[in-house]
């Protein structure tokens, strides 16, 4: 026997080509897989330890690209949300605006009608007030005798002929022609023009007339329209061009005062 061979071997026992290929680890980026086991066959070792993943590295302009594509999310969904917020005002401003035009159109429509109405009645009171005044200009007319009869006669009897400035009949007159040519018949000579025939006679008191009284518009001495009061609130006078001779009430046109001539 050799000596050696009664001395205990100290060395460290080999690793096995299995032992030794058989390590996991993280290298550049690539993770490796490996299975330790005495029996698995060198073929499937191989294939273990032969098999990695690619994992992604993170680079700077990779984070750059993700923190603008968060900052674009976020701008666009506040560009949303402001826009959402406007159209609502927008709709709502539209709504009132449509509230109150119908407020509008409501009362301008309410204000019409009523307008209306009062025209209508007002016409309707002055209907009944001229059909009142024909009437009593009617018995008044009827009831006057004498000279003032004769006056009033042929005044009615002028009714519907034109104005013709400046004449004084017998197919047309003035206002002033009308008057001389009235009074003519009952044997009065009044002065052609109307601010003479204004202060021809006596001055009366509109609350007071008479038939036959000149009435007169403007001042006296300075009248610019003369006319006959023929009773009942009435008065004939050739007007102007478009109505001509015509009967009408006090109420159509005021006058300013009356001489009396009778």
């Amino acid at each position: 026997m050799s000596p050696n061979a009664l001395i205990p071997s100290h060395r460290k026992p080999r690793r096995s080509a299995s032992s030794r290929a058989l390590r996991a680890g993280v290298t550049g980026g690539f993770l490796t897989l490996a299975v330790t086991g005495a029996t698995v066959p060198a073929n499937a070792v191989e294939k273990s330890v032969s098999e990695t993943q690619e994992m992604p590295t993170i680079t700077a302009a990779l984070a750059t690209s993700a923190t603008e594509s968060a900052d674009a999310a976020q701008q666009a969904a506040f560009t949303y949300e402001r826009q959402a917020l406007q159209d609502a005002a927008a709709a709502k401003a539209d709504k009132a605006a449509n509230k109150a035009k119908a407020a509008a159109e409501k009362k301008a429509q309410a204000e019409a009608e009523a307008k209306k109405a009062a025209e209508k009645a007002k016409e309707a009171a002055q209907t009944r007030a001229s059909r009142s005044d024909e009437r009593t200009s009617l018995a008044t007319s009827s009831s006057a005798t004498g000279s003032a009869a004769t006056l009033v006669s042929f005044l009615k009897a002028q009714l519907g002929k034109a104005y013709v400035l400046g004449s004084s009949g017998p197919s047309s007159y003035d206002c002033s022609g009308l008057t001389q040519a009235a009074f003519s018949q009952i044997g009065v000579n009044l002065p052609r023009v109307s601010q003479s025939q204004s202060t021809t006679g006596t001055q009366v008191s509109l609350s007071n007339l008479q038939v036959g009284d000149i009435l007169y518009w403007g001042s006296a001495g300075s009248a610019y329209h003369v006319a006959v009061y023929v009773g009942g609130g009435n008065f004939i006078g050739a007007q102007n061009p478009s109505t001509g001779i015509v009967e009408r009430p006090l109420s159509y046109d005021q006058p300013t005062g009356a001489v009396r001539v009778l």
